[in-house]
């Protein structure tokens, strides 16, 4: 009989802002799939904010999957996001060899910062760790800035990167672990780049027109209808379609809208669109 699929979302849970589990768990149920958090913190609202509180979740992160493996759950995909720590990425790496199977996709989203800098968290021990996660990943789908660190490249001046470097980064990232890769996000005047890169196949480029400003959750929105896709079988350019299309249309919604870019996307109002 055919089940339900499953997805672990190792990632914080941040109450106002529209981030990380909070953005991924409605966007993942609303195409059929069950989300299951896995909290790396608790935030108040995120580090977009002028200020907010945190409650790091390193100490109950090994019980918490103990447990799960106490009473027998497996998942089809794995996801992880926003990581705290170098000993965070330890934790991760065991969880996935704990629960993997032959049919688990393993889906990384490095979160690692944006713009070329990264998040204030981000040491270099955490950063060599990110690139030994790399090994357990399916897919990765890191934006410039990501991809650069992890493969320990300088970033390009004002993020002006060709094709044929993209292609190159790809194939770097693929050879460190994932057969599949998307580099995110990329902006170049009025257009947004996708990259799509399989081992084994042609690359393509996915082109949006970009619509307003930088929205918070906008990456962990495209992460989840991906992730969420992939288990449901579908293929990596109709995931990433699917993903980038959807993030379109909301911000097209919001753009007469006076809402801060630090309040996140307005998905809510599209929801019944992923069915």
């Amino acid at each position: 009989m055919e089940r339900q699929k499953r997805i672990a979302l190792i990632n914080d849970i941040t109450g106002f802002g529209r981030c990380s589990v909070t953005v991924e768990l409605p966007l993942i149920s609303a195409l059929k799939v069950q989300a299951c958090p896995f909290p790396t913190a608790l935030l108040s609202v995120h580090t977009g904010f002028p200020s907010h509180y945190i409650d790091d979740c390193t100490d109950r992160m090994r019980p918490y999957m103990e447990n799960w493996k106490e009473n027998g759950l497996t998942f089809d995909g794995i996801a992880t996001g926003f990581i705290g720590s170098a000993a965070q990425i330890g934790i991760v790496i065991d969880f996935i060899e704990m629960f993997r199977t032959a049919e688990t996709k393993v889906m990384v989203d490095p979160v690692m910062g944006d713009n070329g800098r990264l998040y204030a968290s981000y040491t270099p021990e955490m950063c060599r760790e990110m690139r030994r996660l790399l090994h357990y990943a399916d897919l990765v789908t890191p934006n410039l800035t990501e991809a650069c660190e992890l493969l320990e490249l300088p970033y390009p001046e004002d993020g002006a990167v060709t094709d044929e470097e993209l292609l190159h980064m790809a194939r770097a990232l693929s050879d460190a672990g994932p057969a599949q890769v998307v580099i995110t996000g990329l902006c170049s005047g009025d257009i947004i780049r996708n990259f799509i890169y399989e081992r084994g196949r042609e690359p393509e480029i996915l082109r949006q027109r970009k619509i307003g400003i930088d929205r918070s959750g906008t990456g962990d929105a495209f992460a989840a209808i991906v992730a969420a896709s992939l288990v449901r079988g579908e293929t990596l350019h109709a995931a990433v379609t699917r993903a980038a299309e959807f993030i379109s249309r909301v911000l097209q919604y919001m753009e007469p809208l006076d809402i801060p870019w630090n309040w996140g996307l307005a998905f809510e109002e599209y929801l019944t669109d992923l069915r």
